[in-house]
């Protein structure tokens, strides 16, 4: 990727360091930078066909019992953009949203350079995969799949609300067996980002373990 707006992807620093405890930590700090960057912030280029399939790539090396790969992207760019558009304003009105908020959601299909559909393909009978594993292997694709996008340099935002329900865009997208999750807005960042401190610490999700300490009946 060669542009030069906005990038949001910090690159460890060169020359490497003395201290052998800072280089893992340069390798894991690109990913200490990423955060959610919504539509209205996003500008051309967004990601290329090449580095989408890099991003599948991976999205598939996330955890998967079963190697079912129980999701799927569906890419929308370019001239799609308005056929999207124009499915978020009559799902808006079916909704019972007025002329001007159908329009402000229509709008949304246009802002990112490339919006990924989010499908997930859950087998409720697997023998031996059961649903909220298979769920779990969606959620880490989503990840992974953002992860790539900000380590090439691109910013974006994934976002569900009541438009996934819809049964107008579960029917333009979603395949026998598939649930809309939701989409993904792609591109170039066009503002720096800003520094970000996750509401939670790590001491609150990261804890040690003994049978002492264990939850007891």
């Amino acid at each position: 990727m060669s542009h030069e707006t906005g990038s949001p992807c910090v690159p460890p620093p060169a020359g490497g360091s003395s201290d052998p405890a800072e280089g893992p930590r340069a390798v894991l700090a690109p990913l200490l930078t990423r955060q959610s960057l919504g539509g209205k912030h996003l500008i051309e280029p967004g990601p290329s066909d090449d580095e989408l399939a890099q991003m599948a790539a991976v999205a598939l090396r996330a955890p998967d019992h079963g190697e079912l790969a129980p999701f799927r992207f569906a890419v929308v760019r370019g001239e799609a953009r308005e056929a999207l558009a124009a499915l978020f304003r009559q799902a808006a009105l079916e909704a019972g949203k007025d002329e001007a908020d159908a329009e402000l959601d229509a709008d949304r299909a246009r802002r990112a350079p490339v919006t990924v559909a989010v499908l997930a393909r859950i087998d409720l009978g697997h023998p031996q995969v059961p649903a909220h594993e298979q769920w779990m292997a969606v959620g880490g694709a989503l990840a992974n799949w953002m992860n790539a996008a900000h380590l090439l340099g691109y910013a974006g935002k994934m976002l569900s609300g009541r438009k996934v329900r819809s049964p107008r865009l579960q029917q333009a997208f979603c395949g026998a067996g598939e649930t809309l999750v939701g989409w993904v807005s792609l591109g170039t960042a066009s503002r720096p980002l800003g520094a970000r401190r996750s509401k939670v610490g790590t001491e609150a999700v990261l804890t040690s373990w003994s049978a002492a300490s264990g939850w007891q009946p």
